[in-house]
C-alpha cells in the first residue's frame, strides 16, 4: 500500500511503528516503505495549499500544516454525475527522519530509489519514493520481495 507510514499521524508513533517491524522481522529480512516527499517548495512564501490534480472529473489538493508535519489531501471527483470526496491527514516524513527511525530501531538504509523502476533518488526526483530498510547485515532482497516490486512496477505503468 502507498504511504502507509504517513498513516501514522505522529513521530512517535511512526518510531514505535519501525520499532514494531524490526522486532518481527528475521534475520536478514527487510522493511520496505514506499512513501512521498511533500512538494512544500512548489508553496509560494505562505501560502499552504498546493493542487495536485486539476481535471474536470477531479479536483486534488493538498492542504499543509508544516509545524505538525501534517498534509491533508483532499479529493473531489465527479463519478456518474455524483461528487465524490475523500480527505485524510498523513504526516509526512522526509527521508533522514526516516533513516533516524530506521536507526533507532536496529536498522540500517539498504537503498532508496525515486520510483519502482529504481532510479537514482536526488533531490529533482518524483515526489513518490521508495525507500528499503532492512536488518543490519542482511542478505539481498528475497525473491518473493522481487516479485513483489515487479508487480507494483507492472501496475503503476499507463
Amino acid at each position: 500500500m502507498r504511504n502507509t507510514i504517513t498513516n501514522v499521524t505522529t513521530q512517535d508513533e511512526q518510531v514505535e511503528c519501525f520499532r514494531n517491524v524490526a522486532a518481527h522481522l528475521e534475520p536478514g529480512g527487510c522493511f520496505v516503505i514506499e512513501v512521498y516527499v511533500p512538494e512544500l517548495q512548489r508553496l509560494p512564501p505562505g501560502e499552504t495549499i498546493h493542487p495536485f490534480t486539476v481535471t474536470p472529473t477531479h479536483l486534488g489538493f493538498e492542504e499543509y500544516d508544516v509545524a505538525s508535519q501534517i498534509a491533508f489531501p483532499h479529493h473531489y471527483w465527479v463519478v456518474d454525475g455524483q461528487l465524490e470526496t475523500r480527505s485524510s491527514p498523513h504526516r509526512y516524513v522526509w527521508p533522514s527522519e526516516l533513516d533516524l527511525m530506521a536507526r533507532l530501531a536496529g536498522m540500517t538504509l539498504r537503498q532508496r530509489w525515486s520510483n519502482w523502476e529504481r532510479e537514482s533518488f536526488t533531490s529533482d526526483c518524483s515526489p513518490t519514493g521508495v525507500r528499503e530498510s532492512d536488518a543490519l547485515s542482511g542478505p539481498r532482497l528475497s525473491e518473493e520481495v522481487i516479485a513483489w516490486m515487479e508487480r507494483r512496477r507492472a501496475e503503476s505503468r499507463p
